[in-house]
């Protein structure tokens, strides 16, 4: 009898669907995602996805901002964790938007493991990170045969409750052709003086997009040892990607969106 049980209440079980909405430009969603979208029951959505992508959400879903705020602690989290649960249990379809890629500084894989720990089904559903939207729209080629054949995905802004820094920035001077730094904007000056400490060189390009791939996106350049103070004159704000490595410099030569 217990069995039965077990066999009913799974097939009462719903489904989260963790759904990557792209780097900010409407069009660059996925065709799964819009599909998930049009089809869910509850849409969960972060603060980076587009009005556009958002507007696409049926008008009989319930649909809820959990958007984390800069300085929201562990319990906005805890809270997300326990909507996706408690909707799984009672709806067909939820779909937890992320701006980006969800497990790519997305905590994606920090929510797939809470679904698996409270027996929740769940999908994964990629999209194009924000790190790589923004320097395509940029005109920066991360890799090229002549001068990168390496790129490292970096965080700025690691986890509050780390006793230390994983990050070696030193270490990443002079092992990575590219270095993408997402949310690391507040520290960018910090970041430098680090690379520069480690044996980078000193008039090594740096270009930091803001808002990249959406009609906002802006760009300014400059080295590791001065784009900290055009950061500051230029009054660049979140949502920034930094992109550090000789690839730089190909964004004069094929920049291809019109400002």
């Amino acid at each position: 009898m217990e069995r039965k049980l077990g066999r009913v209440e799974q097939k009462m079980t719903g489904k989260v669907f963790l759904v990557g909405a792209g780097p900010g430009d409407p069009g660059l969603i996925t065709l799964r995602a819009v599909e998930l979208i049009k089809k869910a029951d509850v849409v969960l959505y972060d603060r980076l996805v587009s009005k556009k992508i958002i507007s696409m959400i049926p008008k009989k879903a319930k649909s809820f901002y959990v958007g984390r705020e800069v300085g929201d602690d562990y319990k906005h989290q805890d809270n997300t964790n326990d909507l996706m649960v408690k909707y799984a249990k009672t709806k067909r379809r939820i779909v937890r938007l992320k701006g980006g890629d969800p497990i790519i500084f997305g905590r994606g894989g920090e929510e797939a493991e809470y679904l698996k720990k409270h027996k929740i089904q769940f999908e994964i559903v990629p999209g194009i990170t924000s790190g790589i939207g923004s320097a395509t729209y940029a005109g920066i080629p991360l890799t090229h045969r002549k001068f990168a054949s390496s790129v490292v995905f970096v965080t700025g802004h690691e986890d509050s409750e780390k006793k230390k820094e994983d990050v070696r920035w030193k270490k990443l001077a002079k092992s990575a052709d590219t270095i993408v730094v997402m949310m690391g904007l507040s520290r960018i000056g910090i970041i430098c003086k680090q690379l520069s400490s480690g044996g980078m060189d000193k008039k090594t390009p740096v270009a930091v997009i803001q808002d990249g791939t959406t009609s906002k996106q802006k760009m300014i350049t400059g080295t590791i040892s001065n784009i900290a103070q055009k950061v500051k004159q230029s009054k660049i704000r979140p949502p920034s990607i930094i992109i550090i490595g000789k690839v730089v410099s190909l964004s004069k030569t094929i920049g291809w969106r019109k400002k």
